[in-house]
């Protein structure tokens, strides 16, 4: 990489996911976060792993839309929903898997798949895990 396009700046204060808080140095992002109830914790507040989902959710969303205008395909309705699980390792670690689904309205199926794996080669997000989790593509046409 060569040229930095924008620098994102969070802080974790506290106890991270265990009730601490995370801000962005502009101010626009300043949340609470807390361990979800389904791993013990009181829930009620975001945590690192949706965070990460709504963040490659859109980023994928965009590429997929930048590749869309590239190759003149006319979407005519997308969505894009990241599941992200925080999963145990056989090394009795903490990883993470996702899987990517793609709602797309006005292209075909094969079109719709082109379109998902171009989004998956030129995603940062993609591109940041690629090799270091499992990752799952799915389109779908509605």
């Amino acid at each position: 990489m060569s040229k930095t396009l924008y620098t994102a700046i969070a802080t974790s204060v506290g106890d991270g996911r265990s009730g601490g808080q995370a801000r962005t140095n502009d101010g626009l992002l300043d949340i609470v976060t807390a361990t979800p109830k389904e791993m013990g914790g009181p829930g009620g507040a975001t945590n690192p792993e949706q965070l990460f989902a709504a963040g490659w959710a859109t980023c994928f969303h965009s590429s997929m839309k930048h590749v869309a205008g590239l190759r003149k395909a006319t979407i005519t309705d997308s969505a894009v929903i990241a599941e992200v699980e925080l999963q145990t390792t056989a090394e009795g670690g903490l990883g993470l898997s996702a899987t990517l689904h793609v709602e797309l309205s006005g292209v075909d199926q094969a079109t719709a798949d082109a379109l998902v794996e171009a989004a998956h080669a030129i995603c940062p997000y993609s591109n940041a895990t690629r090799g270091n989790i499992p990752v799952t593509l799915e389109a779908t046409v509605a």
